[in-house]
């Protein structure tokens, strides 16, 4: 099997951080690594075709087409206990080939060859014993339409026929698949011998010794066939990889020139190759000034031709969106490697640490964090904790699989570190995973992944879904199917320019209560922000206080739906902190804050308590029409007020009513035939109308 080494192709890792050459994960939903598993499913279906019910071929059967003649031969072969081989074609000037021979694996004889001039030749004995079964095609045409039949068929044999355990071993039905393919090639580039790799398929497909669908001599010859090729591709891929790597430098260098802020560094290896190379630019470090409070260091796609493994920063602006932070192509995934890649990004960054990072499960990353960045706080995304679940717990829950994620994801939201690690032990004990590795692995990893451990790691809602989705819509933009890593770059480039970003429309925000709070916050906060602190205001109406002793508050909901949390409050300095900390976790005020706020008669959140990556005047991009707002409430106070006086007036009569009827129809088909020329009137109407 041969790889093309003219296009550059980017997966998801499929490399397990459970660190078992075995295991591979398969992310869910992700379409990219849905190959492997098209491949089986192939394999699959070509077995289950194999499977049905063959008649007996029969003089004058058609067939559209001389393959699918063939395939039915053979169907029926295997059935019966032999195999076929193509033999004769007679071909003309008028209709080319327009007769096909098939005939059975033991026909003719085997003509002498003349044997080689050593010293002990090999004598094998044939198989072919003259057998007479056969069946023969022609070719016509029959309303210009090009079919194939039955010509001669026998299914006399003079040899004994095999049952179904021995007529696979035929070398007709001995195909190795390209997914075994692919995991045969791994095995022996590890340095697994034959019988090794043979004892790894049967494992690994639950099969038992002897039963896989091709035989150790396969393997063998299959492996010697491809060594060559792979030798040499290797080779082919090394070269290109030099090559366009010094193309990318020479990217780098040359943007370098024409914008002096543009920065990048690079390693080279003991021969001066290029090794591993990583950039920014300058909207990247000043969009860090603002929001390189919480980054997000992802990790999980690598090049398949290269081999080299893409780590991308980002950070989440104070609209909810990903800002391109720096990018980084790396050798391998070791230690050295990710702490060249961080060391980089800070100096990038002008030495100034991030509050968080989040990334991917990998221990090589986690080790090369404690070490470069030993006061931020480390966490994994939970999605890509939970990406991985299919792959791992699957094979060994079967249909308790669902069960299983549904108690899973519970356990992810406990609040309690204790209540954590007692429901843990009840999963691990009630689903019998106690000897499971990738348990171990999540339980190694739970101070930097489950909610009850991290609830006070400032994460500026970079864990949200919406989130997640915005940063595969980056990556499918940047990452094309087949891409040279100088395109690459321009393609990063393009993204990462804050010119292509598409501008804000400031959109009208409707407030939910009466609280002055609400209206002060929707003055100051961007709609992202504000949509999650309105969200916040109006479930605050349902929670009850009850003051200590200290100022403090007990905060608990009506319905007594959750458990209490306490509200401590310090009257000299404004503080205010929740035993939830929810605004130590996204930079918003829970509901529990703001009840106590509203009872202590607060009519504005304490400025402390809005966080500038969260305001209007902290984006990146201008925003459209920043007056819209303020003209957007005086023109619903008129509207409303006028609507109300209408409504009143037209109701004393029924010609009252049809006249205001009829002239309120005429007066909205009018306007709706009126030019658009104010993007905020616009939106503001499909805000309202949306609202009601």
């Amino acid at each position: 099997m041969t790889m093309k080494p003219s296009s550059n192709i980017w997966i998801r890792r499929q490399q397990c951080p459970c660190g078992d050459w075995k295991c591979y994960v398969k992310y869910e939903g992700d379409d990219q690594t849905s190959v492997s598993s098209q491949l089986i499913k192939n394999e699959t279906t070509s077995t289950s075709s194999s499977s049905e019910a063959v008649f007996m071929p029969y003089v004058g059967q058609i067939f559209k087409t001389d393959e699918d003649a063939f395939e039915y031969y053979s169907n029926f072969a295997r059935k019966n206990g032999f195999s076929i081989r193509k033999a004769r074609s007679t071909e003309s000037q008028n209709l080319g080939i327009y007769r096909r021979d098939f005939v059975c694996y033991r026909s003719g004889f085997n003509q002498p060859r003349k044997k080689a001039n050593v010293e002990h030749p090999r004598d094998r004995k044939s198989v072919r014993c003259g057998c007479d079964a056969k069946l023969y095609l022609t070719k016509e045409i029959v309303n210009g339409v090009t079919q194939w039949y039955i010509s001669q068929f026998s299914n006399v044999h003079n040899h004994e026929l095999l049952e179904d355990d021995q007529v696979r071993l035929l070398p007709a039905y001995r195909k190795i698949q390209e997914a075994d393919q692919e995991r045969i090639l791994l095995l022996s580039k590890a340095g697994f011998p034959v019988n090794r790799i043979v004892k790894v398929l049967e494992l690994e497909k639950g099969v038992q010794p002897g039963q896989l669908p091709f035989i150790e001599k396969d393997v063998r010859n299959f492996v010697r066939t491809c060594k060559k090729s792979v030798q040499e591709n290797d080779a082919l891929l090394t070269e290109k990889r030099e090559n366009d790597t010094l193309e990318l430098l020479e990217a780098c260098k040359a943007m370098a020139e024409r914008d002096a802020d543009f920065v990048y560094d690079y390693t080279t290896d003991e021969n001066s190759k290029v090794e591993n190379i990583s950039w920014s630019y300058a909207d990247s470090v000043r969009a860090y000034t603002v929001f390189g409070d919480v980054v997000t260091f992802d990790t999980t796609y690598r090049s398949i031709t290269y081999g080299l493994l893409l780590g991308v920063w980002f950070g989440i602006d104070n609209h909810g969106k990903p800002v391109f932070l720096g990018c980084a192509l790396l050798q391998d995934e070791s230690l050295n490697s990710f702490a060249w890649a961080l060391q980089t990004f800070l100096r990038f960054m002008r030495g100034r640490c991030p509050q968080t990072v989040l990334t991917d499960i990998d221990s090589s990353l986690r080790d090369a964090i404690a070490r470069e960045l030993p006061d931020t706080k480390h966490v994994i995304c939970s999605w890509h904790v939970h990406s991985k679940l299919s792959s791992w717990f699957t094979p060994s829950l079967g249909s308790q699989y669902e069960e299983f994620k549904a108690e899973f994801d519970m356990l992810c939201h406990l609040e309690g570190i204790e209540e954590f690690e007692h429901q843990w032990n009840h999963l691990v004990a009630r689903f019998g995973l106690a000897s499971d590795k990738h348990i171990a692995l999540l339980f190694s990893y739970r101070t930097s992944w489950p909610l009850s451990y991290i609830r006070s790691y400032f994460l500026a809602r970079s864990m949200t879904a919406e989130f997640y989705q915005s940063l595969d819509e980056f990556f499918k933009r940047i990452l094309s199917g087949q891409t040279c890593l100088q395109l690459f770059f321009e393609q990063v480039g393009f993204a990462a320019d804050l010119r292509n970003r598409s501008k804000e429309a400031l959109q009208y925000m409707h407030t939910k209560t009466c609280l002055p709070i609400e209206e002060n916050a929707r003055s100051i906060l961007t709609p992202y922000a504000f949509n999650a602190l309105q969200h916040e205001i109006v479930l605050s109406m349902q929670y009850a206080t009850t003051e200590l002793a200290n100022g403090s508050y007990l905060v608990r909901h009506y319905k007594k739906m959750e458990g209490e949390y306490l509200v401590i409050w310090i009257s000299q300095d404004e503080q205010i902190h929740c035993s939830c900390k929810e605004f130590e976790h996204s930079g918003i005020l829970c509901r529990h804050c703001l009840r106590v706020l509203t009872v202590k008669n607060y009519f504005e959140i304490p400025e402390k308590y809005i966080l500038f990556r969260w305001r209007l005047e902290s984006s990146l991009v201008a925003l459209e029409d920043r007056n819209g707002q303020c003209n957007s409430d005086e023109y619903a106070q008129v509207f409303h007020s006028l609507a109300a006086t209408l409504l009143t007036e037209s109701l004393f009569t029924k010609e009252r009513f049809n006249h205001v009827h009829r002239e309120l129809s005429r007066l909205l088909e009018h306007v709706q035939n009126m030019p658009v020329s104010n993007e905020f009137a616009s939106n503001m109407a499909a805000n309202n109308i949306s609202e009601s």
